[in-house]
């Protein structure tokens, strides 16, 4: 102690003290009283009754008159207490049993084309089992495409179907305990099942959540991207690195366990009908309108049923099974897309409509003799005399 002391600089008492002490010194206060304590009785019997109950309504019943930021901070400290419990179990997962998916918004502006910048949503999808993850932006996060993403992430980048797809209550997907329509389908093609979470469950799906949060501090950070394309590419080009880290929670790398988890999975079957797809009238300005934008279709199908069909960057109109247009997926909204061959067609078209066709001459009413003589089968030699 005193060579301590010594070398320190100190006293050898506060030496003693602070070797025999359990912790480091810290300033300890006696509570005082405080002018919430007369209240407390009150407020917990109310928060008993009705734990929703708010700050505000609670200060009202129980006449405070002080502070309001000090009753909601009093408040506040109380009301866990009385708050229902709903435990969150620790879930163990089992291979090839479940994937959870979400919708990921980055916070980063997009070139759409057009002049425009958004953020379209990316679906991400995580192999609970091996952490694997998977992730493609979409264009919109409506049904049709939702469907496309998920089977394009399942059949590419998995490689394997899981027997459940966790999500939310993405509106794409169904509300309310009812599918979108589609969902079932696509789900029966696939011998998969999409089970939706309660509302307020985020653990239930914190794999995925936490994916998400790894892609933006770990993927966007120093990037910009061109296009919609461009940020799939460089997303496609990033998972491999990130699906190679070893995961704290698994001491593994994801890359090292998918096999064992594709293996509890079901194979991809032949591909299911995914996308938008309806079949309409071509009208007469020869354009058809897809999630918001028009596009150009050959004019020589005015007024015929064309079917029209977009995935996730293209669309395609066919007549009879035949392509008569097929253009790349605008990501924006009201926009036009325009094929120069259709417009140049359409032009001959309305050329040949106004011009107008000249009348053919009338028929004579006088028919020659010689034509009943040949109808008959009779025939005059020349000067032959008729009896």
């Amino acid at each position: 102690m005193r060579a301590i002391a010594k070398q320190l600089g100190l006293s050898r008492v506060t030496v003693t003290r602070a070797v025999q002490a359990a912790g480091p010194p810290q300033y300890r206060r006696d509570p005082s009283p405080s002018v919430f304590d007369e209240f407390e009785d009150d407020v917990r019997r109310l928060l008993k009754a009705t734990p929703s109950m708010p700050a505000s309504v609670v200060a009202e019943r129980v006449g405070w008159t002080g502070s309001s930021s000090w009753f909601r901070k009093k408040v506040a400290q109380l009301k866990p207490e009385f708050a229902p419990k709903d435990p969150a179990d620790r879930i163990t997962y089992r291979a090839g049993d479940q994937a959870q998916c979400d919708l990921w918004f980055p916070p980063v502006d997009i070139p759409l084309g057009d002049g425009r910048v958004g953020s379209p949503p990316v679906l991400v999808i995580v192999a609970s089992f091996s952490r694997l993850i998977s992730g493609v932006m979409l264009p919109s996060r409506t049904t049709p495409d939702l469907l496309a993403g998920m089977w394009s992430l399942l059949s590419g980048q998995l490689e394997a179907v899981p027997h459940r797809l966790i999500w939310d209550n993405e509106a794409g997907i169904g509300r309310r305990n009812k599918l979108a329509e589609g969902v079932p389908a696509f789900c029966g093609a696939l011998a998969t099942k999409i089970v939706q979470l309660k509302p307020f469950d985020p653990e239930s799906k914190g794999i995925v959540e936490r994916a998400n949060q790894f892609l933006e501090t770990s993927f966007l950070p120093g990037r910009t991207f061109t296009s919609v394309a461009d940020f799939n590419e460089q997303l496609a080009q990033w998972l491999p690195t990130a699906n190679s880290r070893t995961v704290r929670s698994l001491r593994a790398r994801p890359i090292d366990r998918v096999a064992e988890d594709r293996a509890g999975m079901l194979a991809v079957p032949p591909p299911p009908p995914v996308g938008f797809t309806t079949r309409i009238r071509l009208p007469r300005d020869y354009y058809v309108r897809v999630f918001g934008n028009d596009y150009s279709v050959d004019p020589s199908a005015i007024g015929r049923m064309v079917d029209v069909h977009a995935n996730l960057t293209q669309v395609t109109v066919r007549i009879n099974g035949q392509v008569i247009a097929v253009h790349e997926r605008a990501m924006g909204s009201a926009v036009t897309i325009t094929d120069p061959e259709h417009v140049s067609a359409a032009k001959s078209l309305r050329v040949r409509f106004q011009t107008p066709t000249p009348e053919k001459a009338a028929e004579s009413l006088e028919r020659d003799l010689a034509d009943y003589d040949a109808a008959f089968g009779v025939s005059f030699e020349q000067g032959e005399e008729v009896a």
